[in-house]
């Protein structure tokens, strides 16, 4: 299967826009692409927009979007509640099944770039027993990494990596976003120390104004995802 795996050091980090902008880049591209998303949690509570910004749309119609596709095609467990899947699954009454996404997500990918993007960090629970690391796994796809730019940053960061490694997952770059036009020598700092203490490519993404196709091409575009995806 042909494809990145996307997750980040933390929820909210910024890993649906850079799923988006690398779809919506691809696509742009002449690139057959899908997405796929397994859980998507805290429909119930939209994002809210930032000042003169349009409002984003949850992850997997985001992500639609870019690649294409109908909302349903790209997650296939949507829950109400801002809480881990595991937990939204239970209040829901259901029980996520790890074969079944799975095979979605293998279905999703069939004869396309699939850009697959994780729930939160990598050892965020999909059920008692299956967390993303272990669906990352399952996939065997290359792992990019989005992280904030600011303080704390770092250690996030390394302990992602260090959890990725460990379970035997080719990390191909860390993204750090959204990267300001003028980076403080803290943020030129953070980039810096990760390379070199993870040993890891550092890629940028800069701030992205609102869920336009073009405008999320263009950010996408400024990625090697030629060379990530190999």
């Amino acid at each position: 299967m042909r494809g990145l795996f996307v997750t980040a050091t933390d929820t909210g980090v910024g890993k649906s826009v850079l799923s988006a902008c690398l779809l919506a880049a691809m696509r742009a591209a002449g690139e057959p692409v899908r997405a796929y998303k397994p859980v998507v949690t805290g429909l119930d509570e939209p994002a809210p927009a930032a000042p003169g910004e349009l409002p984003w749309p949850a992850d997997h119609e985001l992500l639609a979007a870019a690649a294409g596709m109908a909302p349903e095609r790209v997650a296939p467990l949507r829950y109400g509640p801002a809480a881990s899947p595991h937990l939204a699954a239970a209040l829901a009454g259901d029980r996520v099944d790890a074969g079944m996404l799975i095979a979605r997500a293998r279905e999703a990918g069939a004869g396309a770039t699939l850009i697959a993007e994780g729930v939160g960090g990598l050892l965020v629970p999909l059920s008692e027993s299956f967390s993303v690391c272990a669906l990352a796994a399952a996939l065997a796809l290359p792992l990019l990494i989005a992280a904030r730019p600011g303080l704390g940053t770092i250690n996030h960061t390394l302990l992602t990596l260090r959890a990725a490694r460990a379970a035997g997952l080719e990390v191909r770059a860390v993204v750090l976003t959204p990267w300001p036009a003028e980076p403080s020598v803290l943020e030129r700092s953070n980039r810096d120390t990760i390379a070199a203490l993870g040993e890891v490519e550092v890629a940028t993404l800069a701030h992205v104004p609102g869920p336009n196709l073009g405008a999320l091409a263009q950010a996408g575009s400024t990625l090697p995802w030629q060379r990530w995806v190999g």
